[in-house]
């Protein structure tokens, strides 16, 4: 099998403190904890248990319908809220300038312990029409200009999707793409948007890199779980470390979501990535990259 073709391969050594520059300037921690699907009276348990555990990036969306008790639940945790890195998103159903810019006031009206700005701000799907996306691009560009979004970003945007947006930007109407968000695992590895990204220097974040625990037992990381004494979601985990991805784990159990940060006392050799390296298209979720213009 050829060698995957974005390899970040070996790697520099990393811990759980571990940081990106994004183009925006600001530090992106290297792991994240995912809440989707996180039920509200749970969030805040688990939201500190991974800020205590060392975790310091939270990422929510309002349509997640957690992002209040993810702010108690750093308050809580007595982590200073300069050393979080929250994330949330636009609502798919949201589109066009004045909805965007509603809901940003909304998430930090009803959250003021984020202490009125929000780290990164995702469109979370490209729906709509290329005016609603302008639309939404612009208000999150005005509300980064006001310092209530320090870093501007999309998640689940097609290549045709990014070329449009980068052809607004590059016409003058401001921001920068710093971080983009995709479903990415072994068996969804998008080199196409990946690639895109690296040469535009958009960091990739990966949701359900855990591959929502369908391939658990999959021949592919048997021998490596045998050789590194490690489970498979760390594997997994290291693996999109190892591509340059910042993963996203979920977890409503502490001791998993102790585990899943338990990744940087070993490394894959690039033989074992290229093994990973299944050029399959085989989704677990939505995909929305898919949608046409």
């Amino acid at each position: 099998m050829t060698s995957t073709a974005f390899p970040q391969y070996p790697m520099p050594p990393l811990s759980l403190a571990s940081t990106i520059r994004l183009s925006s300037g600001y530090l992106m921690p290297r792991i994240g904890l995912g809440v989707y699907q996180i039920p509200i009276a749970e969030c805040p348990r688990v939201v500190w248990t991974a800020l205590t555990a060392g975790y310091r990036h939270i990422d929510s969306a309002t349509s997640y319908r957690n992002e209040r008790p993810c702010s108690i639940a750093i308050a809580a945790s007595e982590t200073p809220r300069s050393e979080v890195f929250f994330t949330t998103k636009l609502p798919p159903k949201l589109r066009g300038y004045e909805k965007t810019k509603e809901s940003i006031h909304g998430v930090l009206a009803e959250n003021p312990e984020l202490d009125g700005y929000i780290d990164l701000y995702l469109i979370h799907a490209p729906y709509g029409t290329p005016e609603d996306r302008r639309g939404q691009w612009r208000a999150m560009v005005e509300a980064q200009k006001d310092g209530k979004i320090r870093s501007l970003g999309v998640s689940n945007y097609g290549v045709h999707h990014l070329d449009e947006l980068k052809g607004w930007i590059d016409a003058g109407d401001g921001g920068v793409i710093s971080v983009g968000q995709w479903e990415l695992h072994p068996w969804l590895g998008r080199k196409d948007i990946v690639g895109w990204c690296q040469r535009e220097g958009v960091a990739v974040q990966a949701w359900s890199p855990l591959v929502r625990a369908t391939r658990m037992e999959d021949p592919l990381l048997a021998l490596l779980v045998k050789k590194y004494g490690k489970t498979p979601a760390q594997i997994l985990l290291r693996w999109s470390l190892q591509m340059g991805f910042t993963p996203l784990p979920k977890s409503t159990h502490d001791e998993r979501i102790r585990e899943n940060a338990d990744v940087f006392d070993f490394e894959l050799t690039n033989e074992e990535m290229d093994t990973l390296d299944t050029e399959m298209y085989e989704p677990c979720s939505w995909d929305p990259t898919k949608e046409r213009i």
